[in-house]
């Protein structure tokens, strides 16, 4: 087993209890304690643990995000649910564009019935899983590549999408707020959002319920910048009054 798949096992299982134990993930992982604490460390260096006496907790107030490979296993039934709604939005031959979201790979994948799409992306993961769409024009924006999210960003990655005109930009966030609006964990993520944005006819927010009322890091853009919003399930009222002041059709699944 790789450092790295070690390191989000431990993270998976913090998710999960909230706290771990050197000895027992030596021998889980069947690795000297030294090694666990060494991984201990590093997930603490990145935000993400707090070291304790004989093992770590998990940090609740971590606003760096998780890694890409764990959101990704995160709200899965809710995630297939808006990439269902997305698929009956999309049609044949459309370019659109799709950020770098663990929702965006459901979204991909669901399209795969379509015919002819350009899809632009800064996913790593969007670009590899559709190498068997010959029928697709798949294009990536370049950029600087980052392990964490298995994106690729930074103003390489903008300029490029600032160059195409589409007919949908998908993009996602991780926080909803009535005053703090649309937000997310990284400012480069946030970047080259806002350029997906800028670039399409059709403006699609993707969200599901859990991150409404939540705020990240830094902000990504305002309500204007939006003319849909794709989620799981029905948000409560306040939420529905927002998005008609705001002009934004709210779209999910009828239940």
């Amino acid at each position: 087993m790789l450092a790295i798949e070690r390191r989000n096992g431990i993270l998976e299982k913090l998710q999960k209890e909230k706290r771990v134990v050197v000895s027992e993930l030596s021998q889980l992982y069947q690795v000297t304690e030294e090694t666990i604490r060494r991984d201990l460390e590093k997930l603490e260096n990145e935000g993400l643990a707090i070291k304790s006496y004989g093992g770590a907790v998990l940090n609740e107030e971590n606003v760096f995000g998780l890694p890409f490979n764990i959101r990704k296993n995160q709200c899965v039934v809710e995630k297939k649910k808006i990439a269902g709604l997305i698929a009956e939005m999309v049609r044949d031959q459309e370019a659109i564009m799709l950020d770098v979201s663990s929702t965006a790979v459901y979204i991909a994948n669901g399209l795969r019935e379509k015919k002819n799409l350009t899809v632009i992306t800064n996913s790593v993961e969007i670009i590899v899983d559709l190498f068997d769409m010959p029928e697709w024009t798949v294009i990536s924006t370049g950029g600087v590549a980052r392990e964490k999210s298995f994106a690729l960003v930074g103003p390489h990655t903008d300029q490029m999408i600032s160059s195409y005109h589409v007919d949908k930009a998908i993009v996602s966030c991780k926080g909803l707020h009535l005053d703090a609006g649309i937000t997310d964990y990284d400012e480069q993520d946030a970047s080259s959002k806002r350029m997906m944005l800028k670039a399409a006819k059709e403006r699609i927010l993707v969200a599901d319920h859990t991150k409404f009322d939540e705020i990240a890091f830094v902000k990504v853009t305002d309500w204007s910048a939006i003319t849909k919003i794709v989620t799981d399930r029905k948000p409560s009222q306040k939420w529905l009054d927002e998005f008609e002041k705001q002009r934004i059709e709210c779209i999910y699944p009828m239940e």
